[in-house]
């Protein structure tokens, strides 16, 4: 007869693996996934390193699903906006300046998300929700098409090529080198200038009047 676990066990393994991907988690947001190592996050949970391997088969799955985690929340929140009430070009704007507003309250995490050189198994989960950000933003798009209020001739494609400018447009402000200036009191990239300039840089893209938000 094959040995199976009972319920109690399995929801204290439930609830261990749990603890240890929000402890995952905190370390990546203080200090990006060059933070996360294993020694480190049992010391943080507070159990023998070997009982990480229980529940993860080594760093690169564990941060893999870190990401996915951290990733999820942010395509969640950008899905919600862009399904908000008014015209799509308003509703771009309104899903653009939330996610730069985001990625501003938590700077090391948003830069390990978006740009820190990562394990294989994380670059993989990174290129599934680059294509996730952009099946929300095609959704919007058609529908500013059908309305008149955005033209493109390739709905993909401008979808893509958003989700890179995004990318791009917050990479310098979020990277190290911009919070080493901050930190030396030297000048750095202010939130409503790169917000601002993100709308407009997509709106243009997509042939949007900037008065129509």
């Amino acid at each position: 007869m094959a040995y199976r676990h009972s319920a109690a066990r399995i929801d204290r393994d439930q609830e261990l693996r749990e603890r240890i991907l929000e402890s995952a988690l905190l370390l990546v947001v203080e200090g990006g996934f060059a933070a996360l190592t294993m020694t480190t996050l049992a010391e943080r949970v507070g159990i023998a390193t070997g009982s990480l391997y229980r529940h993860f088969r080594g760093k690169g799955e564990l941060a893999a699903e870190v990401f996915a985690r951290a990733s999820q929340r942010e395509v969640d929140a950008m899905a919600a906006a862009l399904n908000l009430p008014g015209s799509e070009p308003a509703r771009m704007a309104g899903a653009l300046q939330q996610f730069a507003a985001r990625a501003w309250q938590s700077r090391r995490l948003a830069f390990a998300l978006i740009a820190e050189p990562v394990d294989p198994e994380v670059d993989e989960r990174r290129l599934e929700f680059r294509e996730a950000y952009a099946a929300h933003l095609s959704t919007v798009i058609e529908q500013g098409v059908q309305s008149g209020t955005f033209r493109t001739s390739s709905v993909a494609v401008s979808a893509a090529c958003l989700v890179g400018a995004i990318s791009e447009a917050l990479v310098g402000p979020l990277s190290p080198q911009a919070r080493a200036a901050r930190e030396a009191g030297q000048p750095t990239q202010q939130l409503a200038d790169v917000s601002a300039a993100l709308v407009s840089f997509c709106l243009r893209a997509l042939a949007a009047e900037e008065s129509s938000l």
